[in-house]
């Protein structure tokens, strides 16, 4: 479900989420959807209705966008509401290791680790933007700003060319 990177996902959410935590994530955000607490028969019914790239679900404090990088300014403008109010939760960024590579992603966490916010901005990477290395399009990973983590995974299946083609 979540394409070779579930234990990772799992460790990380046993380790940093807390129950009113923030996640926000790009459009594979199925097994994070989970983990947050959507019950499956919830997740289930979006994904046959045609929301399986942008699923949101702010009552289990879960946001997404199929928008490369576009939830990072998503997660900056959240993490400052939290910390206008004081609030003690947290806004977890997930982000793919091409979408990371973007310029809103870098100027969301420049923003954010300038005044404070609180977000952890986590890079899930599997060496691809789609079906080309990411160091071969992007480099070799620019300066981040604020709290990163990253963590690697093998993709169990390629991002494209997987199910029928269908022609209009």
């Amino acid at each position: 479900m979540a394409g070779g990177n579930e234990q990772q996902l799992i460790d990380y959410f046993a380790e940093h989420v807390k129950p009113d935590d923030w996640i926000l994530c790009g459009w594979r955000s199925h097994y994070h959807c989970i983990l947050k607490g959507v019950p499956p028969a919830t997740l289930e019914a979006a994904i046959l209705a045609g929301r399986s790239i942008n699923l949101c679900f702010p009552e289990h404090r879960v946001l997404s966008s199929a928008i490369v990088g576009g939830i990072a300014p998503i997660a900056t403008g959240l993490a400052w509401a939290i910390k206008n109010r004081a609030g003690a939760e947290c806004v977890h960024c997930f982000l793919g290791d091409m979408s990371a590579e973007t310029g809103i992603v870098h100027e969301a966490q420049k923003y954010a680790s300038r005044h404070r916010l609180p977000v952890r901005w986590v890079i899930e990477d599997n060496g691809l933007s789609v079906n080309t290395e990411t160091a071969t399009v992007w480099g070799s990973g620019g300066y981040r700003y604020g709290h990163v983590d990253r963590y690697f995974y093998t993709l169990a299946r390629p991002h494209v060319g997987i199910g029928k083609w269908v022609a209009f």
